[in-house]
């Protein structure tokens, strides 16, 4: 039985080295922390090694699938989707504010790059929203 313990010790240490160096989303991390606690249980002799295996199998599972959710929460949807189009209301000044037409309503819109002026009547992409400030980008910068 001990030749096992060292065995899961060695795999867990190597499997958690390999996180190091290969990153992969905590996967083997998870993988070898499982390894570990299998050499607990193999060390005070309760488990075959068929028992081991299976015990390692669902350790793996769980830790992967509860670090998912904790290390890699879901992301809350945006209200404003990706490169929506507007149309500005005012000039809008370098690193200043104007207004913009956004689907129906006039919001304050600032230019992503500060070094750009915005002329009223063109079409810009909403690319994010500050507040109440949405974030835009002239189409004729994207075609350029």
């Amino acid at each position: 039985m001990p030749s096992f313990t060292l065995i899961w010790l060695l795999a867990g240490a190597v499997l958690c080295l390999t996180e190091l160096f290969l990153p992969s989303a905590f996967v083997a991390f998870m993988m070898g922390i499982s390894a570990f606690i299998v050499a607990l249980l193999s060390g005070v002799g309760l488990i075959n090694l068929w028992l081991q295996i299976v015990v390692w199998l669902l350790l793996c599972t769980i830790l992967i699938v509860l670090s998912r959710r904790f290390i890699h929460p879901r992301r809350r949807k945006s209200k404003i989707r990706d490169a929506v189009i507007a149309e500005t209301l005012t000039e809008i000044p370098p690193g200043k504010t104007g207004r913009v037409l956004y689907e129906g309503n006039s919001w304050q819109a600032r230019c992503d790059d500060d070094k750009f002026s915005i002329a009223p009547h063109q079409r810009v992409y909403v690319v994010r929203r500050e507040g109440t400030t949405l974030i835009v980008i002239p189409e004729n910068l994207l075609h350029s």
